[in-house]
């Protein structure tokens, strides 16, 4: 009888290991389930990085006289104008807004591939080619002796690429 019953026991033992199993597995699922429509951690390489805020530095003017409206922001010390929508050949006049100066550097940002070169006539003439790969724009900086702080204006034409490969 005393092993009857201690089998019964260790039976018994067992269904409700497996009862408890059982709950257990529920009550991870229900807390699994009412938790999911909460926010997991926010890690900061994978969300792009918010966009520098737009200023409004260079007047724009395109070849016929009209205003352009091309993106311009600072990064860091360098006022980036935004040209990564031009394709084709093209071109667009930047004057300092009435009553400022030139900022000190100026950089231009575009895709590649988009065109094959950009040309920046001020104090200097200057040509800087695109690279046809890659899928990220790149930002062209202007050398110094470019442009003065006296410089009246700067044009800036963009168009296929006219310097002979070597």
């Amino acid at each position: 009888m005393v092993e009857n019953g201690s089998r019964e026991m260790r039976g018994g033992a067992r269904d409700v290991v497996q009862w408890g199993k059982a709950v257990g597995v529920l009550v991870l699922t229900s807390v699994l389930a009412g938790c999911s429509h909460l926010h997991w951690p926010q890690w900061p390489w994978r969300h792009k990085p918010t966009p520098p805020p737009e200023v409004h530095e260079l007047d724009e003017t395109s070849e016929g006289g009209a205003a352009a409206s091309f993106p311009q922001y600072w990064m860091r010390n360098t006022l980036v104008v935004d040209l990564q929508g031009v394709s084709g050949t093209g071109s667009v006049t930047l004057k300092p807004r009435e009553h400022t100066e030139w900022p000190i550097r100026v950089a231009f940002k575009v895709m590649p591939g988009s065109v094959g070169e950009l040309e920046v006539k001020a104090v200097q003439r200057t040509v800087l080619p695109i690279t046809t790969s890659g899928t990220k724009p790149i930002v062209l900086e202007l050398t110094p002796g470019t442009f003065s702080m006296k410089t009246t204006q700067m044009v800036v034409s963009w168009g296929p690429n006219t310097t002979p490969a070597e």
